[in-house]
Parts: structure tokens; sequence; C-alpha cells
């Protein structure tokens, strides 16, 4: 049996997202069905809406990944969820069986799960769920594992944002850098996915968070996640204002969540020595970085990627909405406005325009 619903559908590249009908089929062994509450305006889908993301390969598609929802249905051989039980949505669902897997380092997994039947056009047509959820739909279709029951309290709203920008910032902070308590850290971006990475430092314990962005207004929510100073680039040498805040020495963690070459330059400098540079933002496809050689080598450290903020969902979703509902950590201040499906295309053309960039963040409610 399949299922018509609405849906928010990028048909061809760079052309208008559209509100169509869609068919969504039961679940099959190792999947579920699941009613979306929430999903956030995430700028990765404007990617998929101008082709950079898959190399444009995948139209059409449902766009859509930033979602929580309640269980709809559970297919043949699923444990741990049953119908209305309340869910988070990731786009990574450890296979267990690969080798990054069995090396114990699951959030590298080579072989992420995914539903195995196909969601369509009401022609048949298959379509390519964004990240593996397309959340701009009523209904959506994911493999078990990407579903991650948490505290049925949390705002969906609120809750869905764990499943893609708040997971990549707070685990780019946490996980990857690896912020301790007394450490100084810079963070260049203060969008939702750096206003994350503030926060993860803040509850890490961060001695001193240093906010750089170009936008004041990003820049005040970046207080109010737990940055101690911020730098507004536009009029101001962000290097030197970061050396000048850490008594010269630079940064001991450095999170470049805008991923522009530029930026990440600006990182790289901002490191003290033996400092890590973690960069968490998407890069443009073909963007490039010339370093000196000399200085990666003296400066020691580390240079790296976060990738999902080194996430295993099943371990960090639930703390993510613990901390929330304990009032630690306020999602619901990157909640700036709920959406019907009809006003995506708005948001997405927001977006591309600069205005406001993706945080705080436009949400759907389906």
């Amino acid at each position: 049996m399949s299922h018509e619903v609405r849906a928010v559908v990028a048909m061809k590249k760079d052309a208008p997202v559209e509100v169509t009908t869609i068919l969504v089929p039961d679940p099959g062994p190792g999947e579920v069905l699941v009613s979306v509450q929430s999903c956030g305006v995430c700028r990765t889908d404007l990617r998929y809406r101008e082709g950079a993301v898959g190399g444009g390969d995948g139209f059409p598609y449902l766009l859509g990944h930033e979602a929580a929802g309640t269980v709809e249905s559970v297919g043949e051989g699923v444990t741990g969820l049953v119908p209305g039980d309340s869910v988070v949505l990731a786009w990574r669902a450890p296979c267990g069986r690969c080798r990054s897997c069995r090396r114990g380092r699951p959030w590298y997994c080579f072989d992420s799960r995914g539903a195995q039947r196909s969601m369509t056009l009401l022609d048949g047509t298959p379509l390519t769920a964004a990240l593996g959820i397309g959340g701009f739909a009523e209904l959506t279709l994911v493999a078990a594992g990407q579903a991650v029951k948490v505290d049925p309290a949390a705002r969906p709203e609120a809750a869905g944002l764990i499943g893609c920008g708040v997971m990549t910032g707070y685990g780019a902070a946490v996980h990857t850098a690896g912020v301790r308590g007394g450490d100084t850290v810079a963070v260049i971006g203060c969008g939702g996915v750096g206003g994350a990475a503030i926060a993860g430092a803040s509850l890490a314990g961060a001695r001193r968070i240093i906010a750089v962005d170009t936008d004041d207004t990003r820049l005040d929510g970046a207080l109010r996640f737990g940055a101690t100073h911020t730098v507004n680039s536009l009029g101001t040498d962000p290097v030197l204002a970061v050396r000048e805040l850490t008594g010269g020495c630079g940064a001991d963690a450095v999170i470049d969540a805008v991923g522009r070459p530029e930026t990440y330059r600006q990182g790289f400098a901002m490191r003290d020595l033996a400092g890590v540079l973690v960069l968490a933002g998407v890069p443009d496809p073909g963007a490039t970085v010339t370093l000196p050689l000399l200085e990666v080598f003296s400066r020691g450290g580390s240079l790296t990627s976060s990738w999902y903020g080194d996430a295993l969902p099943s371990r960090d979703f639930p703390v993510l909405v613990d901390l929330y509902l304990r009032g630690k950590f306020d999602l619901g201040a990157l909640v700036s406005e709920t959406l019907s499906l009809h006003e995506v295309e708005d948001a997405l053309a927001r977006m591309r325009a600069g205005d406001g960039g993706d945080a705080p963040r436009s949400v759907v409610t389906p």
C-alpha cells in the first residue's frame, strides 16, 4: 500500500521547488514510516535545488532532512520502535558491518543505512530523498536506524534541528575538536552550525569562546549560546582580534562553520601552536585553498574536518534533547519562524540572496 501525501520537490536544477503529491510506500523490512511534524530549512536543501549536491544527477529531489516526527508504522524485523514514538531523523545510520564500524569508528560508516523502497511521483518517477530523509513531506520513509527515539516532551520544531545543523556544530566542538575545560575556542560563522558549536564549546567548559561573523544579529545570538567575545569581521581583522583576545597566542580550537577558502585561511592563522582547526562548513564544489606548508609543519596541531559532527545519532540525539529539556541548550532560540510547505521556496530564495543566512532557522510544519 502507498500513501498519497503533499511534499516539496525540486524537479530540475535551479527551478523553483514545487509542492506536489507523492507516493510513500508502507515500510518494508528494516524500515519505518514517519509522520513528519517539523523540518528545518537548511542550506544543504538549497545546494540540492542548485544541483551542487551529487553532481545534480539525482533530480527530482524530495527535499528536507532536518526533521522530527512520530512513528506511523514499522516494517518487519524492526525492534525498539513502535507507532507513536517520537523520533528525530538522522542522515547517518551506521551499518555496524563495514571496516570503519568494525574498527570502532561508526561515525565514519562507509555503508550508512537508508530506506530500500523508493518514494515516487504519482507517475512512478523515483524521488531522491535529500540526505536519505526527504522531510518536507507529510510522511517519509527511512531506515529504522535513521529514526532515533527521543523524549516526547521535546518541542518538535526545536528537536528536529538536532538532525543536522545542531549535531554538526555541537559535534564539531565536542567530538572533533575535543574541547575541554579551560580551552579557548574561536568559531567563524554564527549561523545554525556555528551557534551549536558555540553551545557545545560552552557546555564542554571552554574558558573563552570568540564568535566571528559579519552580522551583528548573529553575533548577538552567539552571546546567548555562550560566546564570551564577538568580532565583526567586516570592520576588524578577525585574526588580529582573536590573537589580541588570547594574549597573542591564538585559540586552542578554531571551528570554521562557513567553509570558504578565506575563512579557512583565517582559521589556520587564528590557531595557537598545536591548536586544532576544524572544517565544519560545507565548501562549494571546486573550492581550493593554499597554505604555507612550512607553517603547517611548524605550528603542529591538526587540520581536520567534521562530517556531521562525528555523530553517533543513537548516542547523541537523546543527550541533546535532554540538554534542551533541562534548559542547558536553548534549541528554541534557533527557531525564528514556522512555515507551510508552500513557503519553502520563499525561504530558499531568501537564503540564496543572503538575507538572514540559515540562522535562526525557518522550520516547516507540514
